[in-house]
């Protein structure tokens, strides 16, 4: 299996051990499951059956973010407590993830569940000279991190940029880097506090993954993964945090996913443009669903327009009707050996699906005398988290 490494700007070897460990960055749980967060997990997903497939034990850690500077005011706004939000909208986002039947994750950390661990990340890391403190905040000191910037590559200038649109504070004086991130900081009155010998407060948005995969997979994992708009600060700054605090490499393969936009315009909570899974399927089988997602390749950026459901509607009924076949078909190996080298190849679902619907048109068509055709193709799209024996709606 070849992937594409962020951090190293091309694509190369994955060759993990017996046992792959993986930590994907989950949702926050403010608001419903939409398309690119389908589309994200729906890629780590097919990772995960691939490398299953080939013989791996998989370990994918997906965490969720139930207490962070996007939560808090959502819950503040809504009037309900930040816990009884993120409760709803998980079990919303878990339905939505079954329905899509995407693998679930091997351990589904909090941090409000894994606040000792961050705690103690944070006190390493100041015994180690990498903090400072400034009117009860503590601040990781980028300076003391020559290698910062490894898995961007982003200039100063674009990861200060980045820095203010998404959740940092460059502008704040009391940084001594304007890159300087939050470790620990002062709750206000309505917040949650945890007792800390920082004092009393909540940790960062970065602190809390960094913790939390150490815990579940160790110092030094194979694979990170998240959506692109992931890449400065979250995990820049995870990577960080985490070798100051390990004396060990964090991680060895980066993979990231493209976002997705509606009909020409970013999809975003403030434009209010969001296409929602659970919406989706109540007039679309799920399945039709994950074969639109896997129309185009995970890197890339790509927009969803309405019709796109249709068209995987339809190949989702020719697959069923080809794999449910009592007659024969062409000989299937081509076509699985086409699946398994696109998977392998970057993980070019959009190669495996092309495979998979010449295979079912070969079925339906009669070309071939192949009676292991239909089985073959239920094999196939299954390793693909197809299910075809189940009856279409």
């Amino acid at each position: 299996m070849r992937l594409y490494d962020t951090a190293k700007q091309r694509v190369v070897p994955f060759e993990p051990g017996p046992t792959v460990q993986i930590y994907v960055c989950g949702i926050t749980p403010y608001d419903s499951t939409h398309l690119g967060h389908a589309a994200t997990y729906l890629t780590y997903d097919l990772l995960t059956r691939r490398l299953e497939t080939l013989g791996h034990t998989v370990h994918m850690v997906r965490n969720i973010t139930d207490v962070d500077d996007s939560i808090l005011p959502k819950a503040r706004a809504l009037g309900v407590d930040f816990l009884e939000l993120a409760a709803a909208e998980t079990a919303r986002f878990h339905d939505d993830m079954a329905a899509l039947d995407t693998r679930p994750p091997y351990a589904e950390p909090r941090p409000t569940e894994s606040m000792a661990e961050i705690i103690d990340m944070i006190r390493v890391l100041a015994d180690r000279g990498f903090t400072y403190q400034a009117d009860g905040v503590t601040y990781f000191d980028v300076n003391k991190a020559p290698d910062y910037g490894q898995l961007s590559h982003y200039s100063r200038e674009k990861m200060i940029a980045l820095a203010r649109e998404r959740g940092g504070h460059p502008d704040d004086p009391r940084q001594h880097d304007p890159l300087d991130f939050i470790l620990w900081q002062p709750s206000l009155s309505d917040e949650p506090t945890w007792d800390s010998p920082f004092g009393p407060g909540r940790p960062g948005w970065h602190i809390e993954c960094s913790a939390m995969s150490k815990a579940v997979l160790g110092r030094t994992i194979d694979l990170h993964g998240g959506g692109t708009d992931l890449i400065y600060p979250h995990h820049e700054c995870e990577i960080a945090q985490s070798q100051a605090a390990n004396d060990a490499p964090f991680v060895r393969h980066w993979m990231h996913a493209g976002l997705v936009a509606y009909q020409g315009t970013k999809m975003s909570k403030s434009l209010g443009n969001l296409v929602f899974v659970s919406e989706l399927r109540k007039t679309a089988d799920p399945r039709a669903i994950r074969l639109a997602l896997m129309a185009h390749h995970y890197r890339d950026n790509w927009e969803w327009f309405d019709d796109e459901i249709d068209g995987s509607s339809a190949l989702l009924e020719r697959l069923y009707a080809a794999a449910n076949s009592s007659g024969a078909g062409p000989d299937p190996r081509p076509y699985l050996t086409r699946v398994h080298e696109a998977l392998d190849d970057d993980l070019d679902a959009p190669a495996a699906r092309q495979a998979l619907d010449e295979l079912a048109r070969g079925i339906l068509s009669g070309a071939g005398v192949h009676e292991r055709a239909p089985g073959a193709l239920r094999d196939a799209a299954a390793q693909c988290g197809l299910d075809l024996d189940k009856p279409l709606p």
